[in-house]
């Protein structure tokens, strides 16, 4: 890991240790709208394993849903410049991106960056590139619906990762009900970070 993508990531532990650090004093509490303004970031156990398996693929095309903050995509842009790869980013809100972006370009990796700011099961739509690796966090009810839109432009081999998975979320639940119902689709949930649901299409 070289010097500026250190930095980056440091840059992020302490501002999700500033935050974490007010929500266990009580001054971060649930209000209407704040739970958008978080970091809510993968965090670095489920980081550094996105990173391994976009890594493990050749020149891939890497499709995030949900950039937020961009913690992730610092992740997938380190993986898709050891592999020759590039990461297609989405996110509804443009402030996000546009942080995002800033850390991305600090982290030396911004030409393997592309942005797109919308709703992301409509800009799907639009992606013409045959796509290799999934990461999905975003609003969790979307998760069944960006799934249906994406699934016809995998490759064989591709890998996809649902962050945030329990089962005692509805949404998640239907979603691993949903993707394990998939065709040629091998899927199982791993306790990593606040959970995730690994799959691969059609292995080779």
């Amino acid at each position: 890991m070289d010097h500026a993508l250190s930095n980056v990531l440091y840059e992020y532990d302490v501002l999700l240790a500033e935050e974490q650090k007010k929500r266990e004093s009580g001054g971060l509490m649930p209000k209407e709208g704040q739970r958008d303004e978080r970091f809510l970031a993968v965090g670095p156990q489920t980081g550094q394993l996105i990173n391994l398996l976009a890594r493990s693929l050749e020149k891939p095309t890497i499709l995030e849903l949900g950039t937020s903050y961009g913690y992730s995509t610092i992740w997938l842009a380190d993986a898709a410049r050891a592999s020759s790869g590039k990461v297609l980013t989405m996110e509804l809100a443009d402030y996000k991106s546009v942080f995002a972006r800033d850390m991305v370009t600090k982290a030396g990796l911004a030409c393997y960056v592309d942005y797109r700011v919308g709703d992301a099961v409509a800009m799907i739509a639009d992606v013409e590139e045959r796509v290799d690796f999934v990461l999905l966090d975003l609003w969790k009810d979307l998760y069944v619906p960006c799934l249906s839109a994406f699934v016809p432009k995998l490759n064989e081999g591709a890998i996809i990762v649902a962050d945030n998975i329990s089962r005692n979320r509805e949404h998640a639940a239907k979603y691993c009900q949903a993707v394990r119902s998939i065709p040629g689709m091998s899927s199982f949930s791993v306790p990593v970070g606040q959970g995730l649901e690994l799959s691969r299409y059609k292995a080779f």
